[in-house]
């Protein structure tokens, strides 16, 4: 009876990611990615040159009914400024954030990092395009290694002031490149204290629990980048 309640238990928690960042970095394309969805198929994020995300849009997973995917507008537009953003997206809403970025790191980058840990959320910080600038480098005579290398140092130099937390570099394109199961596997480790309170579990029933549903995830954005 009892490991019938813990699964009732575990099927009433909801999971919310919010994925946040400067508008054009991608977020939109790595919501579908997660997902297992094509920016073309039905039910996508809408994708753009232009700010497409107007207002948080949850994405439920399309196997997983605990998983919620909440995709943010862009911070420091003329809608979500930066000094209001967090309060504008309802920041007490979501479970932990993970912060897209591509290109160099900016200021608004930062005041997200600030800010979400300033509000005692965990994030983390994730670096879209990644095969772009390989690829730009490579045409300068720089090793993949040595491009990821100094994209990755330097991110985590930025970030050291906040605790360094974790930096991944990844591609929507092929989400098994890079660090998208590193990124999975760190989402298992780092968990809100308040949702295991609330279920009233032991740390070891509630990590099982997520987990699962990550695995899972993991086991899907694997099937899409073998399609």
């Amino acid at each position: 009876m009892a490991d019938q309640r813990d699964e009732e238990q575990v099927d009433q928690v909801t999971l919310n990611i919010a994925v946040t960042g400067e508008s054009g970095v991608g977020k939109s394309c790595f919501v579908n990615a997660i997902r297992d969805l094509k920016d073309t198929d039905e039910g996508t994020a809408p994708t753009g040159v232009t700010e497409t995300t107007m207002e948080p849009t949850m994405y439920p997973h399309p196997t997983m009914p605990n998983v919620n995917l909440w995709d943010l507008p862009g911070i420091g537009t003329p809608t979500f400024k930066s000094e209001t953003y967090m309060k504008d997206v309802k920041y007490q809403n979501y479970d932990f954030f993970i912060i897209v970025s591509a290109s160099r790191f900016k200021e608004n980058d930062m005041m997200l990092a600030k800010e979400i840990k300033k509000n005692k959320k965990n994030f983390y910080f994730v670096r879209t395009k990644t095969d772009l600038d390989v690829t730009q480098e490579e045409k300068k005579g720089v090793t993949e290694e040595q491009t990821l290398w100094k994209i990755r140092n330097r991110c985590v130099e930025n970030l050291r002031t906040l605790g360094s937390p974790p930096v991944f570099l990844i591609t929507s394109e092929n989400p098994k490149r890079f660090d998208f199961l590193e990124l999975v596997e760190n989402l298992e480790r780092d968990l809100p204290d308040h949702k295991r309170d609330a279920l009233g579990m032991q740390d070891t029933s509630f990590v099982s629990m997520v987990a699962h549903i990550l695995r899972a995830l993991w086991s899907r954005i694997s099937a899409l980048s073998e399609k």
